[in-house]
């Protein structure tokens, strides 16, 4: 049985090299396909006694071996393998017209070449294979070396649907990249905005951590020059202890802009992690407002847990979700609010659940609640930060984000892969 993998030759290929995963999955299907008819036609000339061609096939079969392992030795065997795939399936189309009656209709499959050069050749490359081949079909009735069935009207027939099957195929591919080159730059237009949207979230974040610091060495501050303005004496002691309160809190306060410094730092790099310490990080950027609003939150989550992740991909992820959920629990004033954080272990994943009990999303809007520019929260809302928690899960982790709504909330159900 083949593994999911077979197929871009166990290649891992990023976001924006789709394309290329393309062209690999085609190549290796090309060979296995290749392969199969080899061995089918090895195995019937064996029944039939037509020992003549079956050292061609084995070497042909062979060689489709070793383009298999030359793809999975060096991705930049690519190119070369492509193009002896070209070089076989040219002459075997050419080999089916010099060898078969039309009303055998061997020669239709011809009419696959141009969609075999789409995924085998660039533009350029394309352009000569097709003149190539168009060129060798009208030879073949004109040669005097070998006797074909085929007359010159046929041959011209079939050369000119080739050619209006590689024009459309062509005209198609162009469209296909303008569209992709559209949605790219959505995308791009799209994280950019998500980013800032982001950015903006966290600023009020470090307002939140940094308000109540900032008050405390006010007050201690404050405390001293009332004295010194009274007259009084300022005790050794207590001058001790407000300086040593404020060098504590100045401590803090670096160690939190530490915290988002690192959470803003670009990050690409895949690393071992321990899921709840990454959990903890995030609710930590929230402890503030948790505080202020009296917002509880329950952790049911093992420190066993480790898995191989983008961190800080997955840290903007659970802050959208769990200031998603803060903000319906303070709009709705809810008594007695609370978020509740669950992980489970399954083969390949940690299971994740957040789950807040603000009553739940309207069912006709549960459905849309990762479109981007969808939400609910009126002009305080981009409708960015679930959209792009989704982009990420299926982007960076070939995963998913799950919404479903239990009793009095809702449940945001991720699955975090343990290995990239």
């Amino acid at each position: 049985m083949l593994n999911k993998n077979f197929f871009t030759s166990n290649w891992a290929f990023n976001e924006f090299e789709n394309d290329l995963r393309s062209k690999f999955q085609m190549v290796n299907i090309a060979i296995l396909l290749s392969s199969t008819g080899l061995l089918i036609g090895i195995l019937t000339n064996i029944l039939n006694h037509i020992h003549g061609i079956i050292p061609v096939e084995v070497a042909l079969l062979f060689m489709n071996f070793v383009l298999v392992l030359s793809l999975r030795k060096n991705k930049e065997s690519f190119k070369i393998v492509a193009m002896i795939e070209t070089i076989q399936f040219t002459f075997l189309f050419l080999f089916l017209i010099y060898n078969s009656e039309p009303s055998q209709l061997k020669h239709i499959w011809i009419l696959t070449y141009p969609i075999i050069l789409l995924y085998f050749q660039n533009e350029k490359n394309a352009i000569y294979w097709v003149v190539f081949m168009v060129s060798m079909l009208i030879v073949v009735p004109l040669q005097p070396f070998i006797d074909v069935s085929y007359s010159l009207f046929q041959v011209t027939y079939l050369s000119s649907v080739l050619i209006i099957i590689s024009i459309i195929i062509y005209f198609y591919q162009k469209k296909m990249e303008e569209a992709k080159a559209l949605i790219v730059q959505k995308d791009k237009l799209l994280t950019l905005q998500s980013k800032q949207a982001v950015m903006g979230e966290m600023i009020s974040m470090i307002a939140h951590q940094w308000r109540q610091p900032l008050s405390s060495v006010t007050l201690g501050i404050s405390n001293i020059q009332v004295k010194k303005m009274l007259g009084e004496k300022v005790d050794d002691e207590v001058l001790d202890n407000t300086l040593e309160n404020i060098s504590d809190t100045i401590v803090y306060l670096s160690d939190t802009i530490d915290d988002f410094q690192t959470y803003f730092r670009p990050n690409k790099d895949v690393e071992k992690s321990n899921v709840k310490d990454i959990i903890e990080k995030s609710v930590n950027f929230i402890k503030p407002r948790l505080k202020e609003k009296k917002i509880e939150i329950v952790l049911d989550v093992s420190s066993n847990y480790t898995i191989d992740t983008y961190q800080n991909e997955l840290i903007q992820v659970l802050l959208n979700i769990l200031n998603n959920a803060l903000d319906e629990l303070i709009e709705k004033d809810i008594k007695n609010a609370k978020i509740n954080i669950i992980t489970q272990e399954n083969n390949e994943f940690i299971e994740l659940y957040i789950r807040d009990n603000a009553g739940g999303i309207n069912v006709e809007y549960i459905d849309r609640v990762f479109e981007p520019y969808f939400s609910t929260k009126g002009k305080n809302g981009t409708g960015l930060g679930l959209y792009m928690s989704q982009m990420i899960m299926q982007k960076q982790f070939g995963s998913t984000i799950e919404v479903y709504n239990e009793r009095d909330g809702v449940i945001f159900k991720m699955l975090l892969p343990k290995k990239l």
